[in-house]
């Protein structure tokens, strides 16, 4: 017996073992805007969840040394159109740990789920297509496809078309969809009535719209028009609405737009938007876009100023006749630095890509839209702190898809983690070879697995899940 009691009392001095977990990031400069926490801690993941934030080095099978690193929240790209492995890849590789489409979104709804379930690098899901759907239904040469050519273009949609729309819409909403994709300008032709409909089912569906805008630029009806639209839409019904790309649809009225949409939201509506840091957009050049008129909506521009994806050559009336009638991605320099940088510091401005490759073809922002915002507009030009540039990249977007598990660093939310480090992140993508990944960015982990190990995709890792609406 005493023998015994001296086992205990010598066990009772020993030091209690320190708990080990599947992966530790230890000792990074930990940000994570939810909190507001930026210091320097160890973060210890089990399975698929953070479980342990400490000022201490923590214990586990795979241990990461973070020091220099700051481990912050995965970022959310509210708006990536590429949904293909190859984009996953550049995603991960930019720190995104969740591509979403939101801006077009899909139709139909659950076989594109299904399609890419325990296939994704990432995170992915969408909201149900509006112009997906309408391209089946006005049977569209380019249904199936990302954007509309010739009949759901030219015509407006007759009572048995756009109830069938309708309905198509709602059941991407009854399969889980994350809200309804608008991409009005696409569709020049569908009434305000129609829109206003769908404005409706979100409301009745309690998920945002996210919409491009009927028209920009400043040739009126321009973009305040657009947008005056939109919001008077959200406050007759109380949807939920999120602006896409406000700056290539503003351009120089870019200011003023974001000064709307704070009002409005002052007054109680629940409005959000977005950007991308780059002075191009990118979109199908026989697209409604390039209808007779263009050049006066993209703020006067000239075809010099359109590049063709494909090539990278810039265009002439020629080449811009040619390639309209075959269709295809090209760049459109339209949009001012300083309007850039407007949207980089503004607070209320999310970050997300509009971004799309194929085969290594499309636009930079694909590739390196964060890590250009981290390496340019924030380290280079101190446009906006760290901390307000990964909660416009994390935080804000989790909020928007209503995701309390996602887009912070805090026990029990979902592990995914992105490490860059401050001083070498930085885009390499350009206009000319798109295909480039990001530099210091050498860890991500979605869901508590790491898709990026020393700046290297890890093959045959398919930890992304499907988002889909669940409240």
């Amino acid at each position: 017996m005493v023998r015994f009691v001296r086992w205990l009392l010598l066990f009772a001095a020993l030091p209690v073992f320190a708990q080990q977990y599947d992966i530790v990031l230890n000792n990074g400069r930990l940000i994570d805007p939810a909190s507001n926490t930026d210091a320097i801690r160890s973060v210890g993941v089990n399975g698929t969840k953070i479980a342990e934030i400490a000022a201490r080095p923590l214990m586990a099978r795979t241990v990461i040394d973070a020091h220099g690193l700051v481990i912050s929240p995965g970022f959310i790209d509210l708006h990536s159109h590429g949904q293909t492995p190859e984009n996953y890849a550049f995603k991960a590789r930019d720190g995104v740990t969740t591509a979403l489409e939101m801006e077009v979104g899909v139709w139909p709804v659950q076989p594109w789920y299904a399609a890419r379930e325990g296939k994704a690098l990432v995170n992915y899901g969408a909201t149900s297509g509006h112009l997906g759907a309408l391209m089946v239904v006005m049977h569209d040469s380019n249904a199936g496809k990302l954007l509309p050519r010739d009949a759901a273009v030219k015509r407006v949609p007759n009572a048995d078309e756009w109830r069938e729309t309708y309905n198509d819409v709602q059941a991407g909403l009854q399969e889980g969809a994350l809200g309804i994709g608008l991409g009005i300008a696409y569709v020049p032709e569908t009434p305000r009535s129609q829109i206003l409909e769908l404005f409706g089912l979100a409301a009745q569906y309690k998920r945002p719209v996210y919409v491009h805008m009927r028209n920009g630029g400043p040739i009126e009806p321009g973009v305040i028009d657009a947008l005056q639209e939109v919001i008077s839409d959200a406050a007759v019904t109380g949807a939920s609405l999120h602006v896409v790309h406000i700056t290539s649809m503003g351009l120089r009225q870019t200011e003023l737009c974001l000064n709307i949409i704070a009002g409005a939201d002052k007054h109680g509506l629940d409005i959000t938007t977005e950007a991308y840091p780059y002075t191009a957009g990118m979109t199908d050049i026989s697209s409604a876009i390039f209808s007779p008129g263009w050049e006066g909506r993209q703020g006067g521009i000239t075809y010099h100023d359109l590049q063709w994806a494909a090539t990278g050559e810039r265009l002439t009336p020629e080449s811009f006749a040619r390639y309209r009638k075959v269709g295809g991605m090209v760049a459109i320099h339209s949009i001012p630095e300083d309007v850039v940088r407007l949207a980089m510091a503004n607070p209320a401005v999310m970050i997300a890509s509009d971004g799309i490759l194929d085969h290594g073809k499309g636009h930079p922002r694909a590739a390196g839209t964060y890590a250009r915002v981290l390496g340019r507009y924030v380290r280079q030009e101190h446009a906006l702190s760290l901390m307000d540039a990964i909660r416009k990249m994390s935080f804000e977007p989790a909020q928007r898809l209503q995701l309390p598990n996602k887009g912070r660093i805090t026990v029990g939310a979902d592990a995914d983690i992105t490490l860059f480090d401050p001083e070498r992140v930085i885009d390499r993508a350009t206009f000319e070879n798109p295909a480039q990944y990001s530099d210091g960015i050498p860890y991500v982990l979605v869901n508590g697995t790491l898709v990026v190990k020393e700046s290297v995709i890890q093959d045959r890792t398919f930890p992304g899940t499907g988002l889909r609406y669940s409240h």
